[in-house]
């Protein structure tokens, strides 16, 4: 199996239900702290990707960063979406399971266990 990574916020019920769900069924993923050490543009890229979504749909638009830093505005490229949320990586929604070839939201956290089937 690949490895397992997270993109987590220890201060996320969600997010911390996620990593503990995944640790009951034998994994132990590597746990990227996104609000420490944000995904580059390209590793953004790559889970949009995995994800099968747009970079908007995994965007938190209640946070206050998302008007703040502009990302309220429909005319920016997806490319211009990516660059502010690793600016902004308060923005990305959370958490994040991804592999090589999967990915997945957990929200709900079981929805994950698709990432490691």
């Amino acid at each position: 199996m690949s490895e397992i990574n997270i993109l987590h916020n220890p201060r996320c019920s969600k997010s911390r239900q996620t990593l503990a769900l995944l640790q009951e069924n034998g994994v132990e993923p590597n746990v990227i702290e996104y609000l420490k050490n944000p995904p580059s543009k390209t590793k953004l890229k790559q889970i949009v990707k995995l994800l099968g979504v747009t970079p908007r749909d995994i965007i938190r638009t209640k946070e206050a960063e998302y008007k703040e830093a502009g990302l309220d505005n429909p005319e920016l490229t997806k490319e211009q979406v990516l660059e502010l949320m690793v600016a902004n990586p308060k923005v990305i929604e959370r958490p994040i399971v991804f592999s090589n070839n999967k990915a997945a939201v957990g929200r709900p956290p079981e929805n994950v266990l698709a990432v490691i089937k």
